[in-house]
């Protein structure tokens, strides 16, 4: 019986779809899910582009639709079958191997981005399984990506050599500039990546462990702990975010020597995201793109401060701690409540690391994201992109100084990367 033997028995929606063998010394899988794509050969292309590592390599692409799919869109999915079907024999000779696979559209409810990635990552577990590969790497990536050259050998020098390395966010950067997009759409983008990265920076500057991006193009787990996590969920949106959240407090990792180049397109296949802040964006024309106050992530700093005093404090004591936690959370967190949270992780632990790791699994990214939805109904106020991410330079004390988005975009990403 294999590693993820029993995973496969219980929590795939189906069957084997690749009957090929895999080589014994498959390392990498990448996962593509796809629904009504025609410039995914452009992904093949920068695919192939790249050198090859240390092992070898398959590339599973999942065509998929939803229920209220249109028949363009259907139409779309067999031509990009098709192509890819063209790709893989005009490529013979490409160190990868492909596969490529339509799912039955009622075959199961709720088709999307989240079940998509599932049935590919269970396929992926699958062959891994079969060459008894727990720690063989699944990587995540979008029909619309392209990536660095370095791509395949970063993956493996920098993670799959390491036995101490679960899951990783790999380095990402939209382009901001081309022949490709309009100008606007490029403003937009920009935009909306500094957010992202000014989001990431703050969380940092609060102190909170667990910084990483919840982009679903640059993501990357072994085969055991993604088993372990119970598989990606089904979510048709936000699949990555709820993933992750599994997957930090063991061994995850940002992975910053090669770089993923996701679309800034516009879209409407999922809720929120990429594609659907892009098309809200566009319409605007790009001048309402608010985020968080940063004064919001200052209580967060304030707040995680005081986890050594509540774990070297007297339970009785706990009372006068909650009186010194910043105006905002205590709007947020009921006293009686974090009381009886705080005995709780305390009588639980035995030294301030295992205390810390229990607190920071009460307030994981999930529950920052409602806190900071929360008090930005009251005390704080959303301000645009550019002045947040100046705000957030002013305090720490940086000497870079700038109101252009993409001054400060490249700024950012300089912080990030190094």
């Amino acid at each position: 019986m294999g590693f993820a033997s029993v995973y496969l028995e219980e929590k795939t929606l189906f069957t084997q779809k690749i009957e090929e063998a895999p080589a014994h010394n498959t390392g990498i899988i990448v996962v593509v899910p796809a629904y009504n794509e025609r410039g995914i050969i452009r992904m093949l292309d920068s695919l192939s582009k790249c050198r090859e590592p240390e092992c070898r390599v398959e590339v599973i692409i999942v065509i998929n639709a939803p229920d209220n799919a249109s028949t363009d869109s259907l139409e779309n999915n067999l031509l990009a079958f098709n192509e890819i079907e063209s790709w893989k024999k005009t490529n013979i000779s490409c160190f990868f191997r492909l596969y490529c696979f339509m799912v039955p559209q009622y075959s199961v409810a709720g088709w999307g981005v989240g079940l998509a990635r599932k049935t590919g990552m269970d396929e992926a577990v699958r062959r891994f399984n079969a060459i008894n590969k727990p720690e063989g790497v699944i990587l995540n990536l979008d029909a619309d990506c392209t990536v660095e050259e370095n791509y395949f050998e970063a993956v493996f020098n920098d993670f799959l050599k390491y036995t101490d390395r679960n899951a990783c966010s790999i380095y990402f950067e939209h382009p901001v500039s081309g022949d490709s997009y309009s100008a606007n759409i490029f403003h937009c983008i920009v935009l909306y990546e500094l957010h992202l990265r000014y989001y990431y920076q703050s969380l940092a500057y609060t102190g909170f462990p667990y910084v990483f991006h919840t982009v679903g193009s640059s993501l990357a787990v072994k085969a055991l702990p993604y088993v372990k996590a119970g598989g990606m969920n089904r979510r048709q949106a936000g699949e990555d975010f709820y993933f992750i959240q599994k997957l930090v407090p063991s061994g995850y990792f940002n992975l910053n020597s090669t770089t993923v180049h996701p679309s800034p397109r516009i879209s409407n296949r999922v809720p929120f995201g990429t594609g659907a802040s892009m098309g809200k964006l566009e319409s605007e024309s790009g001048s309402t793109l608010l985020t968080y106050n940063i004064d919001a992530f200052s209580e967060l700093k304030s707040f995680f401060s005081l986890t050594e005093p509540i774990y070297e404090c007297f339970s009785g004591d706990l009372g006068k701690i909650y009186f010194s936690i910043p105006q905002a959370l205590k709007l947020f967190l009921n006293e009686t409540e974090w009381t009886e949270k705080m005995n709780e992780i305390k009588n639980n632990t035995s030294n301030i690391i295992s205390f810390k790791k229990r607190f920071f699994d009460w307030f994981n990214m999930f529950k920052v994201v409602k806190y900071l939805n929360f008090v930005h109904s009251e005390p704080f106020e959303k301000k645009t992109v550019p002045l947040a991410a100046s705000d957030l330079l002013l305090k720490t004390n940086s000497k870079f100084r700038s109101a252009d988005p993409l001054e400060l975009l490249w700024h950012y990403r300089s912080l990030e990367k190094n």
